[in-house]
């Protein structure tokens, strides 16, 4: 029994090396509408999403008196109209964080009357870039292709090794 305890921690490290050496960025950036100022009218939001990248994966969230104002994400003719009619999403907490889970453009406004005071922005959520090509340490004069990983298929076969591994200890 102690050198099964002892395997399934030694494939639990594997595992956490392996995807270390993976050289992905496992963290998305929480992108705070407003900035300081927050989901409040008045606020020029055109400016501040045009000062901002935003990635598939990464969060954008607002923060505002729940009391007093809401979010809703909404279509462009929504957007444009100052309309929560068909709207896709909506959220009242006051700390709202939401997943910008496609490359799209999103529109986003308050509902209770605030947008047409400019409370409403719109993002552009771009791909993930590709990773860095891979170079060589010294330049050589052959030049050859460095495989890529594939981040779901080596956590895919990671997972399944490790749940075979731990079911078969």
């Amino acid at each position: 029994m102690k050198g099964e305890g002892m395997m399934r921690w030694v494939l639990v490290l594997v595992l956490v090396f392996t995807l270390s050496l993976c050289g992905v960025p496992v963290s998305a950036t929480d992108h705070i509408v407003g900035a300081n100022r927050g989901w409040n009218p008045g606020i020029n939001y055109t400016l501040w999403s045009n000062n901002q990248t935003f990635f598939v994966g990464d969060l954008i969230s607002f923060r505002y008196q729940k009391t007093q104002y809401n979010v809703f994400e909404v279509n462009q003719t929504g957007y444009d109209n100052c309309t929560t009619q068909g709207a896709i999403g909506n959220w009242s907490s006051g700390k709202d964080f939401i997943t910008l889970k496609k490359a799209q453009r999103y529109y986003f406004i308050c509902g209770n009357g605030q947008c047409f005071n400019g409370m409403k922005v719109s993002i552009l959520v771009h791909p993930l870039p590709p990773p860095p090509p891979a170079h060589p340490p010294h330049a050589s004069a052959h030049k050859s292709a460095a495989p890529r990983l594939h981040l779901p298929a080596l956590l895919s076969s990671l997972s399944s090794f490790v749940w075979l591994a731990w079911n078969h200890i």
